[in-house]
């Protein structure tokens, strides 16, 4: 019984086709409820034939498929005509009602069948999009690999040759550890991108949680603008680190954003650091300031106050 049952459900869904034995099962036990739905009636209009019919052979085309539903309506009218509650005999009028009938059974069965065929063909879309998914997924979990692999061999290539220079060797170790984190990052999400706060958390973070302050709304960076950011935060954070805010006990850092129009403005202000006399000419460092922000129409602009680094950052958002 219980097999019968999920056979049942299973046609109803569109998942699979019930057997013959069962959609023929389903579909008398159909008719024989609609046949004492048709005697109940009776009691009080005689003369309905055909009308109780037709949700046994809905039901039936629905579970079993149009074969199905075409007997029940063969089957519906046959008892329509054949079985009498009363007196009254089968005339043309009947046969006229019966030919009504199968019209429209006709275009119930027709409508049911075509119904069943889109869900067949979005289940078996949906099916293959989950598999493609999977592939995807796949592929891009092996790039991610090897892209890590390639940048620790870059890393590795040259740590070699740059081993007797430690001060460039110094500048370029911490810029690609900071690349990587920030492709760890974003990997965790899919390649998709990043929030802003957990960049800078993973950024700042071990200068100690209580030495900076983030304000603003929760915002989801797309992977390119997150890449960029990420080296823009990694220099000024360094920069922090040896001459800012961080460089003393009681240095703080607080970042602020918002988003206007598409557009990101984020200020980096730092407070309480050592009072800064003279600023030298632009390095490394500077430019990519200066650069970073450029394919996403924006602009950095870097203030030596009194009372610390005050930086501001806007740029265009694309569209992730």
């Amino acid at each position: 019984m219980k097999k019968l049952i999920d056979e049942l459900r299973h046609g109803w869904l569109g998942i699979s086709q019930p057997s013959l034995l069962s959609s023929t099962v389903f579909a008398a036990g159909c008719l024989a409820l609609s046949t004492i739905a048709r005697w109940g009636i009776a009691q009080i209009r005689p003369d309905v034939f055909f009308t109780p019919y037709f949700p046994a052979v809905f039901l039936a085309a629905a579970v079993g498929g149009a074969r199905v539903g075409i007997a029940t309506a063969i089957a519906g009218g046959a008892l329509g005509v054949l079985v009498n509650f009363s007196s009254a005999t089968a005339d043309s009028a009947r046969f006229a009602l019966l030919v009504m009938f199968w019209a429209v059974c006709g275009f119930a069965i027709w409508g049911v069948d075509h119904y069943r065929r889109i869900v067949a063909q979005q289940r078996e879309d949906s099916k293959r999009l989950v598999q493609e998914e999977g592939y995807r997924k796949l592929l891009v979990e092996e790039l991610q690999h090897r892209l890590k692999n390639k940048t620790s061999t870059i890393h590795a290539v040259l740590h070699q040759v740059l081993q007797d220079q430690p001060e460039v060797w110094g500048s370029i170790d911490r810029r690609l550890r900071a690349l990587s984190a920030t492709d760890d990052l974003i990997a965790r999400l899919d390649g998709s991108g990043c929030d802003i706060k957990d960049m800078l958390r993973s950024e700042l973070g071990p200068y100690g949680h209580v030495r900076f302050n983030l304000n603003g709304d929760a915002l989801f960076l797309p992977a390119k603008l997150a890449v960029s950011l990420a080296l823009v935060f990694h220099e000024l954070a360094t920069n922090a680190g040896k001459y800012g805010a961080f460089s003393s006990a009681r240095g703080l850092l607080q970042v602020s954003w918002s988003v206007s129009d598409d557009r990101l403005n984020l200020t980096w202000d730092e407070t309480e650091g050592p009072v800064i006399e003279s600023v030298g000419p632009p390095g490394f460092g500077t430019k990519l300031l200066q650069s970073a922000l450029r394919a996403f129409d924006g602009k950095t602009e870097i203030s030596f106050l009194k009372t610390g680094v005050h930086c501001t950052m806007q740029c265009k958002i694309p569209a992730s």
